[in-house]
């Protein structure tokens, strides 16, 4: 009975110690039931886990961290909203955020598409002298051709080393015909001018983008307006297709090398349901 006293006067304290209040004095000794040796066993490996983790951390943390920072110093934040790219380390679990245009651009090699420098305006003119330019061109070989209805004739005119601008001039019978320039900004293999015959602008874009590679066809605009800004990623606008006049005054023109390419004279009768166009042509380089 003394025992069980001793030890009642002994355990009470502990219990009264979760008490916010505790009634007991601060220095008096209090004690607290043994740990059992599994619990122990368990803490003492759980320490150790957390002392090795801990190691790991100090070593690759330095590394990491300097690759983190080195890309965020060379990726500048997006200046637009978009999605983003979140890359995690797997030993520390460090984030790096970059844009999706640099993370498509830069880290996976797919270059984003430059576009091709301004073209300087054409120099272009009119002459009335249409019987004797038609009775001239009629009588050269390679100078007349039908443009059928609902095709798009292009001449590839490449730039020439013994010259520094190229000339057109052009006519057509009884009917308009659409007409615009083009600069493809691909080496010169050969001078030859050739011609290129498609059933409609939208099909000559197509076999074009076969040849490519392409994708994301260019959509045709209306020949009234404009056909379009631009022809391909590569190719420079010198002249939009528009509507001339072809069948009253001879159409003429010249543009200054922008370098060394081929240029495209487009001759758009994609509009056109029911009528061929007799399309009379004249090509030539000035220095």
């Amino acid at each position: 009975e003394n025992e069980d006293l001793e030890n009642t006067k002994v355990i009470s304290p502990v219990a009264s110690a979760s008490d916010p209040e505790p009634h007991s004095s601060p220095y008096r000794p209090q004690m607290v039931p043994p740990v059992s040796e599994d619990a122990a066993e368990d803490l003492r490996k759980a320490a150790s886990a957390l002392e090795a983790q801990a190691l790991v951390e100090q070593k690759l943390r330095p590394t990491d961290q300097g690759q983190v920072l080195n890309k965020m110093a060379k990726y500048q934040a997006p200046q637009r909203s978009g999605d983003i790219v979140m890359i995690q380390s797997e030993h520390t679990g460090a984030i790096d955020i970059l844009s999706a245009d640099l993370e498509s651009a830069d880290l996976l090699g797919d270059h984003r598409k430059v576009s091709p420098p301004l073209m300087a305006p054409p120099c272009i003119w009119t002459f009335a002298k249409m019987k004797e330019f038609k009775s001239k061109l009629g009588k050269e070989k390679n100078s007349c051709l039908v443009v059928k209805r609902g095709e798009v004739v292009t001449i590839r005119v490449p730039t020439h080393p013994e010259g520094k601008r190229v000339c057109w001039e052009f006519a057509t019978d009884d009917y308009d015909i659409g007409f615009g320039v083009y600069f493809d900004w691909t080496p010169v293999t050969s001078t030859d001018i050739t011609v290129q015959v498609s059933d409609s602008s939208e099909d000559e874009d197509e076999d074009e983008e076969e040849e490519e590679g392409l994708e994301d066809p260019v959509p045709a605009g209306d020949v009234e307006r404009g056909s379009r800004s631009s022809l391909r990623g590569r190719y420079g606008e010198v002249m939009p297709v528009y509507r001339r006049d072809s069948h009253r005054d001879v159409q003429a023109g010249s543009h200054d090398y922008p370098g060394e390419g081929i240029y495209l004279l487009k001759f758009d009768n994609s509009y056109s349901l029911l009528r061929n166009k007799t399309l009379y042509f004249h090509v030539y380089y000035t220095s």
